[in-house]
């Protein structure tokens, strides 16, 4: 068994407020779990910050390739948005034996 994760770092665009913000992420995060039913996926970081969001995406197989294939996809979803720059994003795999 294998578990897959990824933090992704976002710079928002014009966005000036916390409301604002949450329409931006709302709608990736739907994205994301609607195109990849079998990942969770959530707002895991700088929920205090309007123009920062950190998004954390899991995925669970018996199979480290698909894990690492799955969350490639993830990040290029969101990397494809266009009203957001993905920063960074951190991708780490465990298995049964860590």
């Amino acid at each position: 068994m294998f578990v897959g994760a990824l933090t992704l770092d976002l710079l928002l665009g014009d966005v000036r407020s916390l409301k604002q913000k949450r329409s931006v992420i709302r709608p990736i995060v739907a994205e994301v779990q609607r195109r990849f039913p079998g990942v969770a996926v959530a707002e895991t970081g700088n929920q205090d910050l309007h123009r920062r969001a950190e998004i954390g995406v899991a995925v669970v197989s018996a199979e480290a390739a698909n894990c690492d294939e799955v969350l490639h996809a993830c990040e290029r979803l969101v990397a494809g948005r266009p009203e957001i720059d993905l920063l960074s994003a951190r991708h780490r795999l465990f298995n049964d034996e860590d």
